[in-house]
Parts: C-alpha cells; sequence; structure tokens
C-alpha cells in the first residue's frame, strides 16, 4: 500500500515593507475605534492574501490626515512566497490610497518602531502668488510674503539633543520629552516651502508645532528669542500652535545595513 506524502507546512517569515498613503481619508495610522487606519487596511489586506490573521507593526504613529512616503511595516507570516510577490500580492488587495512599495525579509526579531534609527518628515507649504486649489490635501496654502532667511535661522535653534516638551501634544506617563533633531531646514522649491526635519524620533504633533513656530517668525508675528525661551523653559505643551496635519508627510526611515526595507 502506498503511503501518502506529506508536505510540511511553510515556516513563519518576518517581513518589511516600505509603505506610502495618503493620510486625507484616514483617522491615524494605529488601529483606532472611531474610524479607517493604515494599519487596519494592510492588516486586512494580509489577512486575505496569507488566509489567517496578521498582526501588522508601525515604525511610527501619524496623526489623521498626515501623510507617508517611508513608513515601515513589520508583519510575520507563514508563507513559501518570496518577498517581491508579498509586495505585489498586497498591492492588489489594497485600497487606492494604500500601497507597498517594496518588501524585505528580516530576522524575527525585527521590530520597526524600536529599531528605526532616524526618521525624516517633510512638510509642505504652497506659498505661490495665489492660492493652488490642487495643494489643499497636501500642503498648507499660505499666501503672503514669508521671511524664508529668518525661518531658516530659526529652524537651525532646533537642531541637537533636548527636551521638546513645549513643542509636543500630551505624552504618555513615562514618556521621554528628550530627542535629537539632526538636522532641520526650508528649503524653497518654485512655489513651495518645504520644511525637512530629521531626527531619531517624534514627539506627537512635534513636526507640526515646529511648523507653525517657523511660520509665524517668517510672518513676523513672533520672534526667534521668543520661540528659542518656550523650546529652553520646555513647560509641557506651551507652544499651542499646530500647523495643519494635510502638509506633513514621513518620508523616511532609517535602519542599521542590512534591515532596510
Amino acid at each position: 500500500m502506498r503511503r501518502k506524502r506529506t508536505t510540511d507546512p511553510p515556516a513563519a517569515k518576518r517581513f518589511a515593507a516600505t509603505v506610502s498613503y495618503d493620510g486625507t481619508d484616514f483617522v491615524g495610522s494605529q488601529v483606532q475605534p472611531n474610524g479607517r487606519t493604515v494599519q487596519e487596511e494592510l492588516e486586512r489586506a494580509a489577512a486575505r492574501l496569507f488566509g489567517a490573521p496578521v498582526r501588522v507593526e508601525l515604525a511610527g504613529r501619524t496623526d489623521s490626515g498626515v501623510h507617508a512616503r517611508g513608513q515601515v511595516a513589520a508583519f510575520t507570516a507563514a508563507t513559501r512566497l518570496e518577498a517581491a510577490a508579498i509586495g505585489r500580492a498586497l498591492n492588489a488587495l489594497l485600497p487606492e490610497d494604500v500601497a507597498v512599495r517594496a518588501v524585505r525579509e528580516v530576522p524575527p526579531g525585527f521590530d520597526p518602531r524600536r529599531w528605526a534609527r532616524r526618521r525624516r518628515y517633510r512638510y509642505t507649504i504652497a506659498n505661490g502668488e495665489a492660492r493652488d486649489p490642487l495643494a489643499r490635501r497636501y500642503a498648507w496654502d499660505l499666501e503672503g510674503t514669508l521671511d524664508e532667511p529668518a525661518m531658516q535661522h530659526l529652524a537651525a535653534a532646533f537642531a541637537g539633543r533636548r527636551n521638546f516638551s513645549a513643542f509636543a501634544g500630551k505624552l504618555e506617563p513615562g514618556r521621554s520629552p528628550v530627542r535629537t533633531v539632526f538636522e532641520t531646514g526650508v528649503h524653497r522649491a518654485g512655489d513651495e516651502l518645504h520644511i525637512d526635519i530629521e531626527a531619531d524620533a517624534f514627539l506627537p504633533q512635534m513636526v507640526r508645532r515646529i511648523v507653525a513656530a517657523l511660520v509665524r517668525v517668517g510672518r513676523h508675528a513672533e520672534t526667534e528669542e521668543e520661540i528659542v525661551r518656550l523650546l529652553e523653559q520646555a513647560r509641557p505643551g506651551s507652544y499651542t500652535y499646530v500647523a495643519p496635519a494635510r502638509g506633513l508627510c514621513l518620508e523616511r526611515v532609517w535602519y542599521d545595513e542590512g534591515y532596510q526595507p
């Protein structure tokens, strides 16, 4: 009697994916009970692909309306599919406002948030002579002249390792407000002004509050000295101006060599 041949089940593997999304119609990146989220869409697509629930972890939390070109998502799945095939299959299952740009296999313990070394956000301001209707989903549309040299000078003051309590929203108990900003700059590209901030990690609303401060100095509504004083005093949440979410985009997350998706 011929014995039935058995096939061993596929081994569980860990994957990291670079994900882009238009944040306009999301209440945020992390699963929440009050609306649609990026994590939820990724988990739904992965569950359909692998035929079982899949937990997706993200490198960083983005607020409602914030976009991403380089968010990193990690998940574990039992599959024989190669990483590139997984990326193609997920894109076929994801909605139009979310896309997987790249997938690679990573070590079993890979944590996209804790293993990240640095992150870069870009904030876009539409600053032409007239209002730009096409910028309304992806930029803060500001008419009028901005003092760009003053904004660039203030931007340099945010660099370094310091307590950013004054430029953060409410923090969870025990969470450190100290962050290292490696680079911050203000650059014009035609009718757009780009504010790039790169750091080891960010606090809630930190980039949007820094952007608001730069804009107010650019409009001569506040002075650099006033902003720097608040930064040094580090009273939690003392800077209350917050730039709109729609202009913010998570551009990239860096890891040690060998782990970059």
